[in-house]
């Protein structure tokens, strides 16, 4: 199958209609103006926006792992997070929206006065199964899977951050959005670099897909990661991009000489701010009233400032940076 077969495969690919599309691009002129003389041509793009269950990144991920199809008999969702996990905030609230029954497999503690999407994920109806840190989650996930089984139910296991093949060609298509919405910009900048959050690399893996199916070798994306380190971001994200293509039947060459992922910005680890992702949080919010939260976007930003204090845009770039939401963490 050829890349042009492949994209109307995906555009034809059925969903669950969730988000709110296509999202906002718009240009940030105040803060490329605080980041250096002449200012970068710089852009958000704004996935914090998708809408549904307080948008993000997941929702567009969740329309493809939740086709009306995948779902017949599903009595459960099922998946499992950290304790402000965006994805189980998302997955609770779908749950909620088709009828369906939630638990959630969340690491720490159960808190005293849930707050953020802690209190999201208890608001729309999510049981919850504690265990003590991440690597626990997957089995446990498994485990209470077999449990509600046994018990005659029906439950469907979303993974982690729905970042897999099928979860990722929700960003192959935001990938065709996103071109599209740069291409209307006017004459083509020499490149364009989008900044993404990264982890699990479900975002990263089908931004890779998309940029490859359209050939556009004018493109650099840049994985910041909250945790992992560069060389494990960017094994995970052409996995997942390789599993994408192979759903839709395409064998082309990804172009993954495209990905540059960035660890320098993990700090003490997931969830734990740094001082340059606190400084981000302010800059954003005060020249562009931008929420950031703490474990994602606040350090990919922290990745794109950093970027510009050492000079490594020149002035024919234009420079996008991909806002995947998540700000209930901030109010935790």
């Amino acid at each position: 199958m050829n890349a042009s077969a492949a994209l109307e495969r995906l555009h034809d690919w059925e969903r669950l209609p969730l988000a709110t599309l296509p999202t906002p691009l718009y240009r940030a002129q105040r803060l490329a103006a605080a980041l250096g003389d002449p200012p970068i041509d710089l852009y958000v793009k704004m996935d914090a926006e998708t809408g549904f269950a307080l948008g993000g990144n997941k929702v567009r991920k969740l329309e493809f792992e939740l086709a009306p199809t995948r779902l017949e008999g599903i009595s459960r969702l099922l998946t499992a997070g950290g304790p402000q996990s965006n994805h189980c905030r998302v997955t609770a609230a779908a749950a909620a929206r088709l009828g369906l029954k939630c638990t959630l497999v969340l690491n720490g503690p159960e808190p005293e006065i849930p707050t953020g999407n802690a209190l999201l994920q208890r608001l729309f109806g999510a049981e919850i199964v504690s265990v003590p840190d991440r690597d626990e989650r997957a089995g446990r996930m498994e485990a209470v899977a077999a449990e509600y089984t046994a018990r005659g139910e029906t439950p469907m296991v979303v993974p982690i951050g729905a970042s897999t093949g099928l979860g990722c060609l929700g960003y192959a298509l935001a990938a065709v959005e996103l071109m599209n919405q740069v291409d209307a910009l006017g004459p083509r900048a020499t490149r364009t670099t989008v900044f993404v959050p990264s982890s699990s690399c479900g975002t990263l893996a089908g931004l890779l897909l998309g940029v490859s199916l359209l050939g556009r070798e004018d493109v650099r994306l840049v994985g910041v990661s909250a945790d992992a380190t560069a060389e494990e971001l960017t094994a995970s994200t052409v996995s997942i991009a390789r599993d994408g293509a192979e759903l839709l039947g395409w064998r082309g060459s990804l172009l993954d000489q495209l990905v540059t992922t960035l660890d320098d910005q993990v700090g003490e680890g997931y969830g734990i701010p740094t001082t340059a992702a606190r400084s981000a949080v302010e800059l954003l919010a005060r020249t562009e009233g931008l929420v950031l939260d703490p474990t994602y976007t606040s350090k990919a930003a922290a990745g794109l400032v950093a970027w510009a204090d050492a000079g490594r845009f020149v002035t024919s770039d234009r420079v996008v940076f991909l806002h995947t939401g998540g700000h209930p963490g901030l109010m935790a």
